[in-house]
């Protein structure tokens, strides 16, 4: 008597590796991402406001002895680019320290495990650090404003300006610190960009030499602060505060591109 055997089952693979689940969409991981780094640094929140905020207060504060109030085109450089400062300090500066120190330590080999692009966990970052900016943002505008004579009722183009600009050095500070090659040169690039920030965006333009001023072009939070310097004027240049906010745009998704190009080379090492 010959014994049948059963036909093999062909919902399973019978031989080679398993295959793996797909990997995760590039929306719900960005919002995982956000998340978890929003509730790691949600200790840090209160701290770090104040510091961002504290320093752009105090250098308001300063160029007031400088800089007279009224509608000069000074006094808005003033507190459009201590404004734009807040964003400067924790989305550029802040984010090539904890991107240098997530290289440095070895960090980013638990990102590396988990089935998300590597878009999400730069935009995640970014999009984290970047929150906390804003009502850093408002505080400084607000008190600068009312400092200096200006006009309160354009503040609210800060919900665009805040996000773009954010976006732009986000990734400029995420790129920092995933390519330099120590933590220690992360956070030297990270300070020395939100330094630049500072005399760039702040200075009067009147008062820059030539060769800065080609300078102050190329940095990415100079048009943050140029759209949001216009809106103080009686009657502002609504398509040239569009243009600087679109040069935003375009510079973050760049940057931010470089970024998840430096964070696929720092894991694939």
């Amino acid at each position: 008597m010959t014994l049948l055997s059963a036909p093999p089952r062909t919902d399973r693979p019978t031989g080679g590796p398993a295959r793996l689940a797909p990997a995760a969409r590039l929306l719900p991981s960005l919002a995982a991402v956000y998340r978890a780094q929003l509730a790691r640094a949600r200790v840090a929140r209160i701290p770090l406001l104040f510091v961002a905020t504290f320093q752009s207060l105090g250098i308001l504060v300063m160029m007031r002895g400088v800089v007279e109030a009224g509608q000069s085109s000074a006094a808005r450089s003033v507190v459009a680019g201590s404004s734009v400062l807040v964003v400067a300090f924790v989305a550029l500066n802040l984010l090539a320290q904890y991107f240098g120190k997530l290289r440095a330590t070895g960090g980013l080999d638990h990102y590396a495990t988990l089935p998300v692009p590597a878009a999400s966990v730069v935009l995640g970052a970014a999009a984290a650090y970047a929150s906390f900016t804003l009502p850093g943002t408002v505080v400084t505008a607000a008190v600068g404003a009312v400092m200096f004579g200006l006009p309160l009722g354009q503040l609210w183009v800060l919900l665009a300006v805040v996000p773009l600009a954010g976006a732009a050095l986000s990734g400029l500070g995420a790129a920092c610190g995933l390519l330099a090659p120590r933590q220690e040169i992360a956070t030297m690039l990270g300070q020395l960009g939100m330094s630049a920030a500072l005399l760039l965006g702040v200075l009067p333009v009147d008062h820059l030499p030539q060769p800065v001023l080609w300078l102050r072009d190329l940095l990415p939070s100079t048009y943050g602060v140029e759209a949001f310097a216009r809106t103080f004027a009686p009657d502002p240049d609504w398509t040239m505060v569009l243009a600087d906010l679109g040069v935003c745009a375009g510079v973050g998704v760049l940057s931010l591109g470089v970024a998840t190009w430096a964070y696929r080379r720092a894991v694939a090492r």
